[in-house]
């Protein structure tokens, strides 16, 4: 008998994974993308937010009713709308200009409050993170609202356990290399922790913006690929969670964006893009035969105004 959930956040998980069929490497590896854009709000974001949520209720931290705050570059704030939402509890989220206009809206349409901080031309830079930072923790010590504070949260480490079962479960056990973009860091350190404890010999991969590649040594710097690299050693980054660490431009990211949706009908984001590429990388240097695990970290849909100002841009140039 086919279970039916008592509500939206019961859906969350069991995404498909995809192989892909023409962005490829050429010496016949496979990459294999999750599609993480099948979860309510379209992004891999609802398994963290629900757990945030759902940690701090169980041992008393978020009284029922409790109102929380966050800053977000977009997609953890649409998550956690949606969980707050069905939840009940009042939301406040601390943003920027900096992000997808769309991103923003869903929040408010989800019932969020939301408190923009300026940009430095709609760039995502160091000094903007920890302005969104500060912010949201002066309103929680003002106002007593539980902070989820998802730099430094670790509930939400247990939600990347379960992806690395389902990745696990879907490959039957036939992983070669697992990439993924870092924005908190916890996708990618508890999916690597949990694969590994699988199989020690599969190789980890860290995507971050190549104008602000501060985990492999670069200097901080001003890039445009949303959700990820901070522009500072993130506190839940620790060193031997990667085996390597991959440098992928906005450029480079936007463009492989667009590749998918043309040639593989795989509408994402900027950061899928990035994935995608540092998986090619990765298979080119594990050989024919391997299998590269990457994920598709949200919906396009969250970006179709920019990516359509862009399109258009180019065609008048």
């Amino acid at each position: 008998m086919t279970h039916s959930p008592a509500t939206i956040l019961e859906t969350i998980g069991n995404t498909t994974l995809l192989p892909l069929r023409h962005v490829v490497p050429a010496n016949g590896a496979r990459i294999l993308l999750k599609l993480e854009s099948e979860n309510p709000t379209g992004s891999m974001k609802d398994r963290m937010a629900l757990a945030m949520i759902a940690a701090p209720e169980a041992d008393g931290r978020l009284p029922p009713g409790g109102a929380v705050i966050e800053y977000t570059g977009g997609s953890t704030g649409v998550s956690l709308a949606l969980v707050c939402a069905v939840k009940r509890h009042p939301l406040h989220i601390v943003s920027s200009d900096a992000f997808a206009r769309e991103k923003l809206d869903h929040m408010r349409l989800l019932g969020a409050r939301l408190t923009l901080i300026p940009s430095d031309g709609g760039r995502m830079t160091e000094t903007l993170t920890k302005n969104m930072i500060a912010e949201a923790g002066r309103i929680a010590a003002a106002t007593g609202a539980y902070l989820t504070d998802q730099m430094r949260n670790t509930d939400q480490v247990a939600a990347y356990t379960q992806l690395a079962a389902e990745l696990w479960e879907q490959t039957g056990g036939r992983i070669d290399g697992f990439v993924q973009s870092v924005g908190t860091a916890a996708s990618l350190r508890g999916t690597a922790q949990a694969l590994r404890q699988r199989d020690a010999r599969i190789r980890m991969v860290a995507v971050e913006p190549a104008e602000s590649a501060v985990l492999s040594g670069g200097p901080s710097g001003a890039h445009k690929i949303d959700g990820v690299g901070a522009g500072y050693i993130v506190p839940l980054w620790r060193d031997g969670i990667a085996d390597h660490i991959e440098r992928v431009s906005t450029d480079e990211a936007k463009a492989m964006a667009w590749r998918l949706a043309r040639e593989e009908g795989l509408f994402c984001g900027t950061s899928t893009g990035g994935n995608v590429i540092a998986a090619l990388r990765l298979a080119e240097r594990l050989g024919p035969g391997a299998t590269i695990v990457t994920l598709m970290c949200d919906s396009g849909m969250k970006y179709l105004k920019t990516f359509s100002q862009d399109l258009f841009s180019q065609e008048l140039a």
